[in-house]
């Protein structure tokens, strides 16, 4: 019998930790929320690595689809490589991170907030010395995460940027879906993914498509394909793989589909039928096929969350099946000290 690994205990307890969230949070993402809406920042630009990058993906489609507030990436490296001091006044930092103690983010989050942003920390460690230089300190509440592969804390900063979206939105009606979220997630852990570890077992490579916030899902599912299970994944925009990335599909090769419940699902269909068409082997996630684990419905922003939850349980099993401990990749740690 294979013992359970540390990964998948810590993303089993994500819908404990996500009530805790709410329940121990909620009262200050709302305060956050109404500053935001007193002085709405002109722009918010998000500073994150790893999972927390992909997090930060989920907040740019959230924050300009329902706030329609101009969202961009910071490079932490323009700070703590090239010392660039950008001037930041009247802009909204979001710096996400499970530990707070990588030296790009603090640097990068150091040089926004002096150059006059208002710098937003949602870290797992409100002790670090992340947090210690913020503004505002949202706590995602995972509880202590050893395993590399990190799930619970990508699953709380998800739940955050939502619940921040929300409130500040005002939309009474996503957040109570967010109330409601642990039952779904602990739904979708339960979902069966077989079809998808017997067709990847031994594959080498593929792809992960999604679109807009479920794009996050996407490159989250595509790191812990690589991290935990050696295989090449590649995550793409089911609108951007249509370009140069589609030449490379061919019979049998392995594309996953995180289908989303909004208006980018148009899109997501459209490229799983040109990919199908070359032969790809499809593994669709939240599409009408049967043979895909059945995911919980949820509130349309918050079906990558629901989605990937169950992912986890897979890629666990994967890389189980594929002699990999997920728990210690390779020439990876759990914080990344990096410039």
């Amino acid at each position: 019998m294979v013992a359970e690994t540390a990964m998948a205990r810590e993303a089993a307890e994500a819908p404990a930790r996500v009530a805790a969230q709410w329940r121990n949070g909620a009262d200050a993402i709302h305060a956050l929320a109404a500053q935001l809406r007193a002085n709405p920042p002109r722009a918010v630009v998000t500073i994150a690595r790893g999972s927390s990058d992909n997090a930060a993906t989920y907040a740019r489609y959230l924050i300009e689809t329902r706030l329609e507030v101009l969202t961009a990436s910071l490079a932490p490296s323009t700070a703590s490589v090239f010392t660039a001091r950008p001037e930041m006044a009247g802009v909204l930092a979001l710096a996400i991170s499970q530990s707070g103690r990588s030296p790009d983010l603090i640097a990068a989050a150091q040089a926004a907030r002096d150059g006059g942003a208002l710098l937003v920390v949602m870290v797992n460690d409100p002790t670090s010395p992340l947090a210690d230089i913020a503004n505002v300190v949202i706590p995602l509440d995972a509880g202590p995460e050893l395993s590399v592969a990190a799930t619970k804390s990508f699953i709380t900063s998800m739940t955050a940027i939502a619940t921040l979206v929300a409130a500040w939105a005002e939309d009474d009606a996503m957040l109570d879906a967010i109330a409601a979220l642990p039952d779904q997630l602990t739904r979708a852990w339960g979902s069966r993914w077989d079809r998808f570890v017997n067709a990847l077992a031994d594959e080498v490579g593929l792809y992960v498509l999604g679109r807009g916030p479920g794009f996050a899902t996407a490159q989250e599912a595509a790191l812990k394909l690589k991290e935990t299970c050696g295989l090449h994944a590649e995550a793409f925009s089911a609108a951007e793989v249509r370009h140069g990335p589609m030449a490379l599909i061919h019979s049998g090769f392995p594309v996953i589909a995180f289908v989303p419940d909004d208006a980018g699902r148009e899109g997501v269909d459209a490229a799983i039928a040109a990919a199908r068409a070359q032969g790809a082997t499809m593994l669709e996630v939240g599409s009408d096929d049967p043979r895909g684990p059945v995911i919980p419905r949820t509130h349309p922003a918050l079906t990558p969350i629901v989605q990937i939850q169950g992912f986890y349980r897979m890629v666990d099993a994967l890389a189980a099946r594929r002699g990999h401990d997920p728990d210690n990749p390779p020439h990876l740690a759990k914080v990344t000290s990096t410039r």
